[in-house]
């Protein structure tokens, strides 16, 4: 017979506590395990990983109010897995030393001051300045604005790249994967306007940097789909393809990838090139959308080059923030 008022002992208490730590713990443990064929649910799951940390003060707290040894004990897995996933971004991993500065942003189409965000990315005091999502009406504004502090600037499609340093060997990248048997019967200029990424060379004084910007396709989530990023892989292979192929040794990657790069799609440029806000950064450097930052979408990747600082720019007229990374050779 049980006695009126009798409590479990502090390691019986709370099953359901401890069972959902350490379920938290597996997950986040064994997040590339979870499979895409349902909803990309493992590429949804690896888009928001951090933020599953948020979840182990909740359980925290419930174990302290059933006062649960077990739970408390059980939270010791899901602390573990997350400190050893992100806890490198925490520590403030800059160097005041760089050879060059660059930056990209996603200026955002319906953005209501683009003579503002073109001067506030020029002050910025980037050498290289890629901007995505530029439209039609836009764009001459960019050109202007930037004009003085970027003498060489190039443009293609949506995509734009300027810089304080010579430009060369300029070519359109194809990341719609789009090799039918009508793919290049298209017109010239039809094709352009579609184009969401490019590949240039800047001239230094350390020789050649071959630099790509580009605008990968939307990720969208979806009661029927799940989380629908069709478009953004296909481009996602597209680009690693391209970096794989190119020949010279000094790489950086600046623009909007819709996606992080915890995310399993982007193994084709996380395998080839590093992340500056990884490698040199403090914090997670989320960039969107800017009024509350929840996911860094906007990256800068290298490779050959040695990151020495990254950080993201305070917010302009856009739903994207700024980035920039300081490189050294």
């Amino acid at each position: 017979m049980v006695r009126r008022g009798f409590r479990p002992e502090p390691w019986l208490r709370g099953p359901v506590l401890a069972a959902l730590g350490l379920l938290l713990g597996l997950l986040m443990l064994l997040h590339a395990e979870i499979p895409n064929r349902i909803g990309n649910l493992g590429s949804l799951v690896e888009t928001f990983l951090p933020w599953f940390g948020l979840f182990v003060p909740v359980l925290l707290a419930g174990a302290l109010w059933r006062r649960s040894a077990a739970a408390v004990a059980a939270l010791l897995l899901p602390v573990t897995v997350w400190l050893n996933l992100f806890g490198g971004l925490l520590d403030d991993k800059s160097r005041p030393d760089s050879d060059l500065t660059v930056a990209g942003h996603n200026v955002g189409a319906a953005n209501p001051d683009p003579a503002g965000t073109a001067r506030d990315l020029a002050a910025s005091g980037a050498d290289v300045l890629a901007l995505e999502e530029l439209t039609q009406r836009a764009r001459g504004t960019y050109e202007k604005e930037l004009a003085k502090e970027y003498p060489y600037h190039t443009v293609m499609g949506t995509v734009g790249l300027w810089s304080r340093l010579p430009l060369s060997d300029i070519r359109p990248v194809d990341t719609a994967m789009d090799h039918g048997p009508l793919a290049d019967t298209k017109p010239l200029d039809v094709r352009m306007a579609d184009n969401r990424a490019l590949r240039a060379t800047v001239a230094t004084d350390q020789g050649p940097l071959a630099v790509y910007v580009a605008h990968l396709g939307s990720a969208r989530v979806n009661p029927r789909a799940g989380f629908w990023t069709d478009s953004r892989d296909r481009g996602a292979r597209a680009l690693g393809a391209a970096v794989a192929a190119e020949r010279n040794e000094r790489v950086v990657l600046l623009g909007d990838l819709n996606g992080t790069m915890d995310d399993r799609a982007f193994a084709d440029l996380t395998s080839r090139l590093r992340s500056v806000q990884e490698a040199a950064g403090d914090g997670f450097g989320f960039t969107w959308p800017a009024t509350f930052p929840m996911v860094r979408i906007d990256q800068i990747l290298v490779r050959g080059v040695e990151p020495a600082s990254a950080r993201v720019l305070p917010a302009t007229g856009s739903d994207h923030l700024p980035v920039a990374a300081g490189i050294s050779w």
